[in-house]
């Protein structure tokens, strides 16, 4: 059985990460305009048709992310 407080612990980490990147969002939105339209990233656009696959983007937010789970990890465990 896991230990409860550790996952209330891991539960408001998330929980704040979260409120963090909603507050970045919101306030730097315009900014990060960029984002999704990085070098690699698939766009098609048609006159019917538009596909996109933000396969860098996508490649960065999971390196950014592995980075905080390991020190969120290493500090808090």
């Amino acid at each position: 059985m896991p230990d409860i407080q550790a996952t209330g612990k891991y539960l408001i980490i998330i929980g704040i990460l979260v409120v963090v990147a909603g507050g970045l969002v919101y306030f730097f939105g315009d900014k990060l305009h960029w984002l999704g339209r990085l070098p690699g990233d698939i766009r098609i656009e048609r006159d019917n048709f538009r596909f996109f696959f933000p396969i860098t983007t996508m490649l960065l937010l999971s390196g950014l992310l592995n980075l905080v789970i390991w020190l969120v990890r290493r500090f808090l465990s």
